[in-house]
Parts: structure tokens; sequence; C-alpha cells
């Protein structure tokens, strides 16, 4: 059953309960690039009060250190280790001991590690993209090779015809993010390759249905993937939320209790199913894609949040 939040006294035992916090981004911190009021706030506040503090988004648009960018431009305190070439090997430098490790993991990442740590795709295969420069900068990270994606060959919107592909027998895996260029090119080259390739790997990011910007919702990644899951008529490894393997990558770098972390977010089928299917506590927000008749009432779904409040800034009331 879900406890709904509403006095200072609900928040102040919300925070001393758990002591490493979840955060999805979008409609959670942000709407497009204007931060929800009092969000600052409320992320000083846990910092203040030693939380751990984990930001886990289904964005694939942008890497780990561009996404870094966006919470900088926006005022928003996040870490990412910063790699340094050092001889022949990268080092993970910190500018203090004491500073956190990572604390920003996103769909994109999930994708790249699991295609090189659990597929073990071998150095001389490849990855066919549908998906923006995060993507291909996370691939890169983790020694992936890759056509397609932002290749100005793949986002013509000129007719497509088979007549002059060239398939490449290297191709071993398909992989789809949210692709502001989506066109019918990579379309239908990513759908030779998993018809004609043997073996060929198709895999999402995420399947976010929708996404909400600043102006309202747009289509998400899952709705990138969707015309060859039609097409194929099967559908692919998800690497992203509520995909276990997104929880796997935050292990492999973040020590935590299930029982003392909640996960926050305002999607159910990804945000509240994913922190249930990772053994941890949940707290649905109304200021995204999920409204109020999505969890009373007859249309209500059939995941349920721990806890539920309007905004993450109600937990301000606390104060420091």
């Amino acid at each position: 059953m879900t406890v709904r939040l509403s006095s200072a006294e609900d928040y102040a035992t919300l925070l001393d309960k758990y002591d490493t916090w979840m955060f999805d981004c979008d409609g959670v911190l942000w709407h497009g690039d204007r931060v929800i009021d009092g969000i600052v706030e409320v992320l000083d506040i846990l910092r203040s009060r030693n939380k751990k503090v984990l930001f886990v988004t289904n964005n694939a648009t942008k890497s780990r250190k561009s996404y870094k960018g966006k919470f900088d431009q926006l005022g928003v305190e996040a870490h990412v280790v910063r790699p340094i070439f050092h001889g022949h090997e990268f080092w993970p430098i910190l500018k203090l001991s004491t500073e956190p490790k990572d604390e920003i993991y996103g769909s994109a990442y999930a994708a790249a590690v699991y295609i090189s740590s659990v597929i073990k795709l071998p150095k001389t295969k490849k990855v066919y993209v549908i998906g923006m420069s995060g993507l291909e900068e996370e691939l890169k990270d983790e020694g992936v090779s890759f056509v397609g994606g932002t290749d100005p060959a793949d986002c013509t919107l000129e007719p497509y015809s088979l007549t002059n592909f060239v398939s490449d027998p290297d191709v071993a895996a398909v992989v789809c993010g949210l692709d502001t260029r989506l066109t019918y090119t990579k379309i239908s080259k990513a759908f030779q390759y998993l018809t004609r390739n043997p073996g060929c790997y198709f895999i999402a990011t995420n399947e976010d249905s929708t996404y909400p910007s600043a102006e309202g919702l747009l289509p998400g990644a899952g709705s990138i993937s969707a015309p060859l899951r039609y097409a194929l008529g099967k559908d692919p490894i998800c690497t992203g939320k509520p995909s276990s393997a997104m929880m796997d990558c935050i292990r492999a770098k973040v020590t935590f209790d299930p029982k003392t972390t909640i996960m926050v977010g305002d999607r159910l089928n990804t945000d509240i199913e994913f922190g249930q299917n990772g053994g941890l506590s949940t707290l649905l927000v109304l200021t995204g894609v999920t409204a109020e008749a999505d969890i009373a009432g007859p249309s209500a779904s059939s995941i349920v949040p721990d806890f539920v409040t309007a905004s993450l800034a109600d937990l301000k009331v606390v104060g420091k």
C-alpha cells in the first residue's frame, strides 16, 4: 500500500530511514533545461546529512561525462570520475580522496558495458548504432567499435534502396537509443544486419515510450526501437531501467544496502519497477510522466510505489 507523504514528520522519517538515494533525472530534477524549484535545496539537505546521492537516467542521448555538463549548467551538484591518460593506461583521478566517485549512471553506459563485459563482443566485431553522440561516446570508452549513429551517410533523408547496400559481416549487434535524427536509412540498415548477420544482437538502451521535455511529452527511446520490433517480430534486450543490467552497473561501482536505499522517479514502469526489481524502496513524484489517475482509481497501474509525493522539492520542509 502506498504511503502518501504530506507532513514535515513524514519527510523527516523518510530522510532518517534511507542512506542511499537514487534519482531519475528528467521529470524528477528538471524539465528540459529548467530545474524544478526546490530541487537543489533538497539535494543539499541530503548531502549535508551524508547521504549517498546517485543519478540513474534512461536518457541515452548523452554520455555520463556530457551529462555532467548539464548538471553543471543547471547548478545541480554531481560527480563523475575524470579519467586521464597516464602512459598506456587510463587512471581515474579525483581532486580529493574524500570526493564522491561516480554518481551518474545512464542507459547508454549500461548498454556499452553490457556489450563489452556481458556479451564480450570480440574486438574484431562492430555495433550498428541507432542513436546519438552520447551513446557513441560510451561505446568508444568501452572499446567497442561502431558504425551508423551520427554518420552523415546514415542521417540522410534521401530515399533508401538496397541496390547500393554493402553488408558489413563484422556487425554483430544493433543498439537503439533515443535518436532525434532517426531516418528510414538507419532503420533499414539495422533491419538488414539483424536479419542477415547470424546471431546479431538486438539491444535497446531503454524502452521509455515517452520522455518529458520542458514543453511537454515527446516520443522516447522505446518509440525509436518500435519499428524494428514490429518488423522483426521480437523484442530487444533492454539495458536501461527497469533492467537488472543497470543495477549491476551501479553495484559494480557503489556499495549500498538495498534495505536502506530508495529509488525516486516519475515513471512507474521504469523507475519504480527498477527499484522494486532491485529490492529497493520507491518514491514516486508527480512532476513528470505519472499522473494521479495512474496510481488511484479504476485505471490504476499494478505497479505500486512505497511512497508518493507531489514533488521531490516537498522534502525541503525538513531543512538542514
